[in-house]
């Protein structure tokens, strides 16, 4: 049962996933757009500038939940690499339940107000051909949280599996999925040879 939530959590993050993988090439052709129209055509507009910094802003805010899933956090891995997996899932569900939850709930339930102060406000930007609508990126701020929270209940879930001995934790790692990768090779290799 915990096997099954585990893979619909991680399908959840990796959905995630390739939705800020598609902001990251949008982004990447905004700023193509706005290099090649400021330095060949000596123009430039102040609209495609923000929205640089608008889809900067959904790939960092969503891209929290898809590195959680993919365990790519920052952490002391001087200590905690010489761990054995049970004490890394420990370790990996505190954190969940002590620091990851009380902190996305909290930023994500306050942000609302400042999302909603913007949306009625009509706030827009300061500069004459900028950008209107300000709250929907701001919405981005309470959204992530929300999907931090999902996520963090698939990472906890998956880590219980850990310390359970379902599995261990290189299993979503890639030297696991490397090794599984080259072992695969050398079983068809040797299949064929025959």
């Amino acid at each position: 049962m915990l096997e099954k939530l585990e893979k619909g959590f991680d399908k959840f993050a990796d959905i995630i996933g390739y939705f800020t993988s598609i902001v990251i090439v949008l982004m990447i052709l905004n700023v193509f757009y706005d290099v090649v129209m400021r330095y060949f055509f000596n123009t430039g507009s102040i609209a495609m500038q923000e929205m640089e910094w608008h889809l900067f802003s959904v790939v960092i805010l969503l891209g929290i939940s898809f590195t959680l899933k993919e365990d790519g956090h920052v952490r002391v891995d001087l200590i905690y690499d010489r761990l054995s997996d049970r004490k890394k899932a420990m370790i990996n569900m505190i954190g969940v339940v002590l620091f990851i939850l009380p902190v996305a709930i909290l930023i994500g339930y306050n942000s609302i107000d400042y999302v909603m102060e913007a949306f009625n406000s009509g706030e827009q930007s300061g500069d004459p051909g900028g950008l209107t609508n300000r709250w929907i990126v701001k919405s981005l701020i309470p959204t992530s949280f929300f999907l931090l929270i999902i996520t963090s209940i698939g990472f906890f879930i998956r880590n219980l599996n850990v310390y359970r001995g379902v599995h261990n934790l290189e299993a979503h790692d890639l030297v696991y999925e490397a090794q599984h990768l080259k072992e695969e090779i050398e079983s068809h290799h040797k299949g064929g040879t025959k």
